[in-house]
């Protein structure tokens, strides 16, 4: 049964999606909806490159944040119906809404849950499982790997989609003030991801492996997205560099912060929305597992 509305299950609201890095739920969503603007040529190209050999009927989303992935798997499957998974209630509304923008509220359940919980509401028997950038939040990501193998329908495949971290948005020698200073706040962002989501960037073929699952590829998208493809690369720099300085900020310099508050300040003549030479680099690694 298809609902428009959110499912709720008794469990600790845990937020299992990507660059958790801080802000208010609401800028949060921005940034995901953004971050799905930029990305969605190179999620669509995941979506063609599974290895499924039928369309499958049922697919859920584990930690869908607001909706990146399930709508590129809607639009490609457009005979399947979708199960969404969250823990935040105002991604799934979101969520919600571009389902009835477009036109696939009937295909697409929503449920609220906590993937951390020992026991997952019922999601049936998928012939797809998608996990974007959620599996590394996860408090023991073996035991979510047991679970979905026992979730998928014999014969399923699990889509594993992690980035290699946090995106970069300007040049090297960029700005002017700091040259070099995206990658100081990177270096100093990374020893907050040691310490907070150790198993970001991990090679999840041995955890696969191990929860009885056979991984038949893995593919790495190099991500390259100029300013002059989508104007949302501004925004996306903008609000990602707002989420990067609340970690970073008390270890910078004087002057690298002076700097990057400069990048930020949207009225100042050194805003990041002024920069033509914008663009969106990361790396997607992405693991098709089936259950034999």
């Amino acid at each position: 049964m298809n609902h428009s509305t959110p499912q709720r299950a008794p469990h600790r609201t845990r937020h299992a999606h990507p660059l958790d890095t801080g802000h208010g739920m609401g800028d949060q969503g921005d940034f995901l909806d953004l971050e799905a603007d930029v990305l969605a040529g190179h999620i669509a190209s995941i979506t063609a490159w599974l290895p499924l050999g039928a369309e499958p009927g049922h697919i859920v989303d584990l930690g869908c944040g607001t909706g990146a992935g399930t709508l590129a798997l809607l639009d490609r499957f457009p005979g399947a119906r979708l199960t969404a998974v969250d823990s935040s209630t105002a991604h799934l509304d979101r969520l919600r809404r571009k389902a009835a923008a477009a036109g696939a509220a009937d295909r697409t359940t929503l449920v609220h849950a906590d993937l951390d919980a020992a026991d997952w509401p019922a999601l049936g028997a998928p012939e797809l499982v998608w996990a974007s950038a959620s599996l590394h939040h996860m408090a023991d990501p073996g035991r979510t790997l047991r679970t979905v193998h026992e979730l998928l329908a014999p014969g399923g495949l699990l889509a594993v989609v992690e980035p290699a971290g946090f995106p970069r948005f300007l040049p090297g020698d960029a700005p002017e003030t700091a040259p070099g200073l995206e990658e100081r706040c990177h270096a100093l962002l990374a020893d907050h991801h040691a310490a907070h989501v150790p198993r970001r960037g991990a090679d999840w073929a041995a955890p696969l492996t191990a929860a009885g699952l056979t991984v038949e590829g893995r593919r790495t998208l190099t991500v390259g997205v100029p300013l002059s493809r989508t104007e949302a690369v501004g925004r996306y720099a903008l609000s990602g560099l707002r989420r990067m300085r609340d970690k970073v900020a008390p270890s910078l310099t004087d002057g690298d912060l002076t700097a990057l508050d400069g990048l930020l300040d949207t009225g100042g003549p050194h805003s990041i929305l002024r920069r033509a030479d914008l663009s969106v680099r990361t790396e997607l690694t992405v693991w098709a597992a089936r259950r034999p």
